[in-house]
C-alpha cells in the first residue's frame, strides 16, 4: 500500500520527543490560574504531538486512508506535504514565517503582562494596554493559533485539519471568558480598551 522509500524517514521517536519539547516550552509562558485555561493548552499540545508523530513517527493519515479506501496514495496526497504539489516549497516558508511571528507574540505578550500583571500578588496588577497589547487583546493566543496554522501549510494531515478549528474555537471561548474576568476587575476601563483594540488580528 505504501512506497517503502517514502517511509524511510519514519520511526524517528527522538525527533518526535524533541519537537514536542521545543514547541511545548511555549506553554510555560502562559500561567494556568483557572481550570478552563488547561483544556486549550492540552489541545495545543495534542496538536503538536499529532504533527510530530506524522512527520517523524508514523504516517497516521496514510494508514487511515489506505485502511478506509484500500488505495495507493503517494507522499503528498492527503497527508504530509499535501500542499507541495500546488504551492511548492512555499508551504515550508509560510510555516517558518508564521511560526516566528507566533513565537514572537507569545514571548512578547508574556514579557509585558508578566511585568505588569501576573507577578503581582494573586495575579492582580494593572490593566495591560502597552507593548503588543496595544494592537491585540490576546497576543499569546494569536501566537499559538499562528504556530499551529503554519504547521498545516507545511505538513497538512487529516488529524491537523480536524484539530485546528477545534483549537481556534477553544481559544476564542477562553478569550471571551477571560474578558469577562477583566471586566469584573477593571470595569469601564477594560470595556474602553476592548472597544478600541482588536481581539486577535490587529486592525480587524
Amino acid at each position: 500500500m505504501f512506497n517503502d522509500m517514502a517511509l524511510d524517514h519514519y520511526g524517528n521517536w527522538g525527533g518526535v520527543l524533541v519537537w514536542v519539547i521545543i514547541y511545548g516550552i511555549f506553554l510555560f509562558f502562559v500561567p494556568f490560574y483557572r481550570k478552563s485555561e488547561r483544556k486549550p493548552a492540552g489541545t495545543y499540545l495534542a496538536f503538536i504531538l499529532a504533527y510530530a508523530l506524522e512527520m517523524f513517527g508514523i504516517p497516521m493519515s496514510m494508514y487511515m486512508i489506505a485502511w478506509a479506501f484500500g488505495v495507493n496514495l503517494p507522499d503528498g496526497i492527503l497527508w504530509g506535504h499535501t500542499l507541495n504539489q500546488y504551492i511548492g516549497h512555499w508551504g515550508m516558508y509560510i510555516c517558518i514565517i508564521m511560526n516566528l511571528i507566533g513565537i514572537a507574540m507569545v514571548v512578547s505578550g508574556w514579557k509585558v503582562i508578566h511585568e505588569k500583571y501576573w507577578r503581582h500578588e494573586e495575579g492582580k496588577g494593572e490593566l495591560v494596554t502597552t507593548g503588543i497589547y496595544r494592537y491585540v487583546r490576546h497576543p499569546q493566543y494569536t501566537g499559538f493559533l499562528l504556530i499551529t496554522l503554519g504547521m498545516i501549510f507545511e505538513w497538512a494531515t487529516i488529524p491537523l485539519l480536524i484539530m485546528w478549528p477545534i483549537l481556534a474555537v477553544m481559544y476564542y471561548r477562553l478569550a471571551r471568558k477571560e474578558e469577562g474576568y477583566m471586566i469584573k476587575e477593571f470595569g469601564d476601563k477594560y470595556k474602553e480598551y476592548k472597544n478600541k483594540t482588536s481581539m486577535f488580528i490587529p486592525g480587524f
